[in-house]
């Protein structure tokens, strides 16, 4: 059930064209999501979680996103999403 409900998480987070190119990791455990990693602002912080409200399966948002400056984020390692299950 976790596998499928990643494809679909990260399905949303791709669609979501605000937060493509943001460092985001997702904890993924029976519907609960927890997001953490960086974000330039609380807009995108917000849109993140919006993605995924939507989708099915997803019962429990838990937002950690922080957010920093551009300047900090030019020293993140990569881009992209990962997911753990």
């Amino acid at each position: 059930m976790d596998a499928l409900l990643n494809r679909k998480i990260a399905a949303a987070l791709g669609r979501c064209s605000y937060i493509r190119n943001s460092s985001l990791r997702l904890d993924v455990c029976s519907g609960r999501v927890v997001l953490s990693g960086a974000v330039p602002s609380y807009f995108l912080k917000q849109m993140a979680q919006e993605s995924l409200r939507s989708v099915e399966g997803v019962e429990e948002i838990q937002n950690e996103l922080e957010v920093s400056n551009a300047r900090a984020r030019r020293n993140a390692p990569e881009t992209g999403v990962e997911i753990v299950a």
